[in-house]
């Protein structure tokens, strides 16, 4: 039985991914900061004082490694960047350094990653070979990657999970687009031309564990569906799903006044990410096409 340790298994992103192992009959250890007891489920650590408790380290296959500071949860001040930044080097840091000194080492490290790294290309079709772009998130996830060297150099094989926008019901930034939407107040952001590389949660948690049983996966691997769209084109099939209008924009002015530099990385951005490496490993998306996702996520019994 392969056992995996997970970091950020309470987030979005690591709760849909232990239910789907649970599913798969593999053995999931949970790192949580600041646990204490005999569950032997559970690791508990603390990246910024340097600790961790290496008895529940023993055995581990692979490593998923989500944690980190929520980049939407408010103002992007200099130390919540700060706080940002901090939450995902150190930790990734610490861990990996950890691990590197077992006697019997993970085989593999899939590390969070973004496709944040490209930057703002306008309507550039990105892959894998892409140059990073520039930005704070882009300098986030530079930083974030590099923070898996010491993991590589011990010979682990590491995998940089570089995420597009999730969408599911339960949370996320779908959950937060609903109420408007929801009431006819939903519309384009900006101009409306800028694309959004989306991905049901349903293919992220298999691809995560695509990469987990695939050796030829090694690298940056972009985790988003084949078919990119334009805010224009996500907010007419999301208003089309919920049959709700979508003629109200919200103008970038005032995404920019009321959230200053976040506005313009997370919602005025445009990247456009196409998953070349999956797609060349045979990897196949249930969820191709946004409608699909959406009524899939929207309508699905609760």
């Amino acid at each position: 039985m392969m056992k995996v340790l997970v970091s950020g298994s309470g987030g979005l992103i690591g709760s849909a991914l232990v239910r789907h192992f649970s599913d798969q009959g593999i053995s999931v250890v949970r790192l949580i900061r600041g646990v204490k007891g005999s569950d032997s489920g559970v690791v508990s650590w603390d990246p910024h004082e340097r600790r961790i408790d290496r008895r529940g380290l023993d055995s581990i296959d692979a490593v998923v490694h989500l944690a980190g500071e929520n980049i939407g949860a408010g103002r992007w001040t200099a130390k919540r960047k700060l706080m940002i930044i901090e939450s995902r080097v150190t930790g990734t840091r610490f861990l990996c350094e950890t691990l590197a000194q077992l006697a019997a080492l993970p085989v593999v490290f899939a590390c969070a990653s973004a496709i944040g790294i490209y930057g703002n290309r306008a309507d550039e079709l990105l892959d894998e070979t892409s140059d990073p772009g520039t930005g704070f998130l882009a300098d986030v996830c530079r930083a974030w990657e590099a923070a898996t060297k010491p993991a590589a150099e011990a010979g682990m094989r590491v995998v940089h999970l570089r995420i597009g926008m999730v969408l599911s019901g339960a949370g996320g930034a779908l959950a937060r687009m609903l109420p408007p939407f929801r009431l006819g107040l939903g519309g384009p952001i900006g101009h409306g031309r800028q694309y959004m590389s989306w991905v049901a949660i349903e293919d992220v948690v298999r691809a995560i564990h695509y990469c987990l049983t695939n050796p030829a996966l090694t690298g940056p691997v972009n985790i988003v569906a084949p078919n990119p769209v334009t805010n224009k084109e996500f907010t007419r099939v999301l208003g089309r799903v919920l049959w709700r209008p979508t003629v109200l924009p919200m103008p970038a002015a005032l995404l920019r006044l009321a959230l200053g530099e976040m506005a313009n990385d997370l919602l005025l951005s445009s990247t456009r990410v196409t998953p070349t490496r999956l797609i060349a490993e045979g990897f196949e998306f249930r969820f191709p096409d946004l409608e699909g996702a959406l009524r899939h996520e929207l309508h699905r019994p609760a």
